[in-house]
């Protein structure tokens, strides 16, 4: 299946888990689309599995064979498995533009790379699933700088994760180091995820 293109509040109430992690989807309608929406039974052990990968699977807005292989290669790594698959997910350059406040949402940071408006560490880079070390910059291209949609999104940035820097006067990003497990997807039992792949 490739990657879901279709309307991202629907799949948050269906799955009862705010994609955009700020919870405005399920403020006005708190149960899921449809006419039983609000008559769900009660989820099987696999069910509970495939929800919580689904979750995140969509919050990044990965396709199941990219997010597999992301799995895979988490598991190659020294630590708890569930969490380092979630630092790579984190570690992708159009998670950390959106991050850094260069867009409004994920989506529409994947498009701003997709379409080459970035540079990382001084080189044009217009892969969304390009990973990202500690220590590298992101930044704009000169021709870029002026885009309304980047100029909104910095406007209505608030707070930035500990795990990214930004300096404003040159709009510049650093991916400063690997997010801790704390700081990402605190209602995501990423356990869940290992089980199902496991099974």
């Amino acid at each position: 299946m490739s990657r879901y293109t279709g309307p991202s509040w629907k799949v948050s109430r269906r799955l009862n888990y705010s994609l955009s992690e700020t919870g405005k989807e399920l403020q006005r309608r708190p149960y899921a689309p449809g006419q039983h929406g609000q008559r769900r039974s009660k989820l099987s052990d696999y069910g509970t599995q495939l929800q919580e990968k689904q979750k995140v699977r969509f919050t990044y807005g990965v396709s199941e064979k990219q997010f597999h292989k992301t799995f895979l290669e988490a598991n190659k790594l020294q630590g708890v498995h569930g969490e380092n698959f979630l630092k790579l997910l984190e570690s992708r350059l159009d998670n950390v533009v959106y991050r850094l406040g260069f867009a409004a949402s994920r989506a529409q940071a994947r498009q701003l790379v997709n379409h080459g408006h970035f540079l990382v560490d001084g080189k044009k880079v217009d892969i969304a699933s390009y990973r990202l070390t500690p220590g590298q910059k992101v930044s704009l291209r000169e021709t870029s700088k002026d885009l309304v949609v980047i100029k909104q999104a910095l406007e209505k940035m608030v707070a930035r994760k500990e795990f990214v820097s930004f300096d404003v006067d040159t709009l510049v990003g650093t991916f400063v180091r690997y997010p801790e497990r704390n700081e990402i997807l605190p209602e995501i039992k990423e356990q869940l995820i290992v089980e199902f792949y496991n099974r």
